[in-house]
C-alpha cells in the first residue's frame, strides 16, 4: 500500500510500501518546509522557525527521506553494536515507522579506527545504530536550514555546494595582491569535535534538547568497554559535522567587531578569514597584530566552547615563507602568489602509489592498472585548480619509474626491447611509453586498459562560490542549480557515454525529475531490457537514481527516454 501523505508530510497508514513512496513528492514536502524555515529565521520569528522544526521531523516525508539517505551512502552496510542494517525494502519501511520522538533512547556508539594521513596515527570514529543515524538525519533535516542562514561567510567545509577549492579560492583573494596581508597565523584546535562542551551545545544548538542530550550522553563502545560521553561529539554520526560547524560559526563575525579598525601603528590591519571544518587561517598586517590582538580574541571564542588551540600546531607564517593549508602549498615567490600541490600531500601519494605496486609483484599489469588508476585521477582530480602542472609531470614520471622497476623485476632474464613491447607501447595522446595491459569485463571480454597520467587531467580554475549563497534560499536556486550541473559534467568528463546520457536526460532522473549527482550515485537502465533484445545503445538507456531502479522493477513500471532539450 502506498502511504498517503497530506500536506505537512504526516503518514495516515500503518503499512508502507517502500517502492511505492512518491519520492518526487517526499522531496517536495521536506524542500517546501526547509524553503519557510529559512524565511522565518530571516524575518526573526522564531517562534515559527520552532514550529516548522517540529512540523518537519514529525512528518512522513522528512522521516521517509531520513530512512533513504541513511541505507544509499556509503555506510549504509556498516552496523553499529546492535549489528542491524536495513538491507532491503521491508526493513526500510518498517525503520520509517520506528523513527518516534517519545521513548526514544539513543544506543551507545561503536568505536573504530581509520587511519589519519600516511602516517602511523589512527582517526577514532563512532558508529551510531541505523536508527540513531536515521533520527540524527532527521533532525539534520530542520537544523541546517538555521545552521546554513547563520553560518560565517568564508566557512566551507560540511556545507552543501561548498568544497575545499572554494576555500582555497578565497585564500587566493585574501592574499594574491600586492598590497595584501603578509602574515597568517595558521591555526589548529586541539581534538575539536571530542573536546566541544555539551553544556555550550544544549544551550545553544537550536533543536529539541532532549533528543540532542540523549545523542550526546549515550557514550561509546570501545573494545568491548563502555565509555561515558562527557564532552564532544564523536566523527562518524551524521549530525555532527553541523554541531562542529554551528559551533564554530561566530568566529569570523567576533573577529570583524573586537578587533580594531586600525592597528596601534594607525595601518589597516588586514583580517581575512577562512576555515574549513575545524582547520582555519587569519591573515594580518603584522605579526604582533596576529600574535596580540587576533590570537587572544580567538582563544577566548573557543574557550567558551570548551576548545583550546594546540600551541605546538598553532604557527604564524610570513607568506613569502608558505604554509600548508587543505593539502595545498600557498606562498608568495617575487611578490606573485602561487598555489602549489603541498610536498608533504605528494609524498603521501608517491606512498601510496609505492605500496600498491610493491603488494601487486604477481599482479598483471592489467589488474596494477586498474588499482592505480583511480588513485592517480581522484589525486590529480583534487589539485586540478591550482598551480599544478610541473608536479603533475613529476609525478607522472616517478610513477614511471617505479612500474619500469616493477617490469623487470617480473622479466629479470629478458632483454630491455621485450618488456617495452610487453608493458610499454604508444597512446593516442603521443606519449611513446605509455604503460598497458589487459583485463576482461563483466561480460567476460577482455579489453586493454592504459595506465591513467596525472598530466592527462587539464588544469581548470575553480570559479569560487559567492559567500552568502544559501542552498535553502529560493533566491539562490538557480545559482545552485548551474554550478551542480557544471560541477556533474566535469565529473563525468572522462566518460562520454555516460556525459551524453546525463546531458539527454537535462541531468534529471526519468522516475522522480531529481537531479543525478556523483553524491546520489545513478544506475544505467536498458528502456528493452537485453534479455527481451533491447540494444546496448544510448538510445535504449536511461540514468536513474538507484532506488528509483529498485522501484522500477520492484513495480513492474517502465520509463520513457525522455526528450531532449532543442541544443542538447
Amino acid at each position: 500500500m502506498t502511504a498517503d501523505v497530506n500536506l505537512a508530510g504526516a503518514s495516515f497508514h500503518n503499512d508502507i510500501d517502500w517502492h511505492a513512496i512518491n519520492w518526487q513528492k517526499v522531496h517536495r514536502n521536506v524542500r517546501r518546509l526547509q524553503v519557510r524555515m529559512v524565511k522565518a529565521l530571516q524575518e526573526g520569528r522564531w517562534g515559527k522557525v520552532k514550529a516548522l522544526q517540529h512540523l518537519l521531523t514529525h512528518s512522513f516525508s522528512a522521516k521517509a527521506l531520513a530512512v533513504r539517505r541513511v541505507t544509499e551512502n556509503q555506510g549504509s552496510k556498516t552496523p553499529g553494536i546492535d549489528k542491524v542494517v536495513w538491507d532491503r525494502p521491508e526493513k526500510k519501511a518498517q525503520a520509517i515507522q520506528t523513527l518516534h520522538q517519545h521513548g526514544y533512547r539513543a544506543q551507545p556508539l561503536r568505536r573504530v579506527y581509520i587511519p589519519k594521513g600516511a602516517g602511523p596515527k589512527v582517526r577514532p570514529l563512532g558508529i551510531p545504530t541505523m536508527t540513531d543515524r536515521a533520527m540524527q538525519t532527521l533532525y539534520k533535516l530542520a537544523l541546517d536550514p538555521i545552521a546554513e542562514t547563520r553560518a560565517d561567510p568564508n566557512s566551507y567545509g560540511f556545507r552543501e555546494g561548498r568544497s575545499t577549492a572554494d576555500a582555497i579560492g578565497q585564500c587566493f583573494l585574501s592574499l594574491c595582491r600586492k598590497q595584501s596581508a603578509r602574515w597568517i597565523l595558521e591555526a589548529d584546535i586541539r581534538s575539536c569535535f571530542d573536546q566541544i562542551s555539551h553544556q555550550w551545545l544544549l544551550e545553544n544548538i537550536p533543536m529539541n534538547k532532549t533528543i540532542l542530550a540523549r545523542w550526546l550522553k549515550a557514550g561509546i563502545i570501545d573494545r568491548y568497554t563502555f565509555q561515558m560521553t562527557d564532552t564532544g561529539t564523536p566523527q562518524g554520526s551524521p549530525i555532527s559535522p553541523v554541531l562542529a560547524n554551528t559551533t564554530l560559526d561566530g568566529l569570523e563575525q567576533r573577529l570583524a567587531q573586537q578587533l580594531p579598525k586600525t592597528t596601534p601603528e594607525g595601518d589597516n590591519p588586514k583580517i581575512n578569514f577562512v576555515r574549513f571544518a575545524d582547520d582555519f587561517i587569519a591573515t594580518g598586517s603584522s605579526q604582533a597584530f596576529l600574535a596580540q590582538q587576533v590570537k587572544p580574541v580567538i582563544e577566548q571564542f573557543l574557550q567558551e566552547r570548551g576548545l583550546t588551540l594546540s600551541p605546538e600546531k598553532t604557527t604564524i607564517t610570513h607568506i613569502e615563507d608558505g604554509f600548508d593549508f587543505l593539502g595545498q602549498n600557498i606562498r608568495k615567490y617575487n611578490g606573485k602568489l602561487l598555489i602549489k600541490p603541498a610536498q608533504k600531500n605528494v609524498k603521501a601519494l608517491l606512498k601510496k602509489v609505492r605500496a600498491v605496486i610493491k603488494t601487486n609483484a604477481t599482479a598483471t599489469a592489467g589488474q596494477l592498472i586498474a588499482q592505480l588508476n583511480p588513485i592517480i585521477r581522484g589525486w590529480a582530480n583534487y589539485h586540478r585548480h591550482v598551480v599544478s602542472k610541473k608536479t603533475f609531470s613529476k609525478i607522472d614520471h616517478l610513477i614511471w619509474q617505479m612500474l619500469w622497476r616493477w617490469a623487470k623485476r617480473r622479466h629479470r632474464n629478458k632483454p630491455t626491447d621485450w618488456i617495452k613491447r610487453k608493458y610499454f607501447g604508444p597512446s593516442p595522446g603521443g606519449r611513446s611509453w605509455h604503460f598497458f595491459g589487459e583485463i576482461t569485463d563483466k561480460q567476460g571480454t577482455p579489453r586493454q586498459v592504459r595506465l591513467y597520467y596525472a598530466t592527462q587531467t587539464p588544469i581548470k580554475r575553480h570559479p569560487k562560490i559567492k559567500t552568502k549563497a544559501n542552498p535553502y534560499d529560493p533566491q539562490w536556486e538557480l545559482y545552485f542549480e548551474k554550478r551542480l550541473d557544471a560541477k556533474t559534467v566535469d565529473d563525468l568528463r572522462g566518460n562520454r557515454k555516460l556525459l551524453n546520457l546525463w546531458q539527454s536526460q537535462q541531468g534529471l532522473c526519468p522516475m522522480c525529475r531529481l537531479k543525478i549527482t556523483r553524491e546520489t550515485g545513478w544506475h544505467s537502465h536498458h528502456i528493452i531490457w537485453r534479455v527481451h533484445g533491447g540494444k546496448n545503445t544510448l538510445e535504449n538507456q536511461v540514468l536513474l537514481h538507484p532506488n528509483c531502479h529498485r522501484q522500477l522493477h520492484s513495480q513492474g513500471l517502465s520509463v520513457v527516454k525522455p526528450r531532449p532539450s532543442p541544443g542538447v
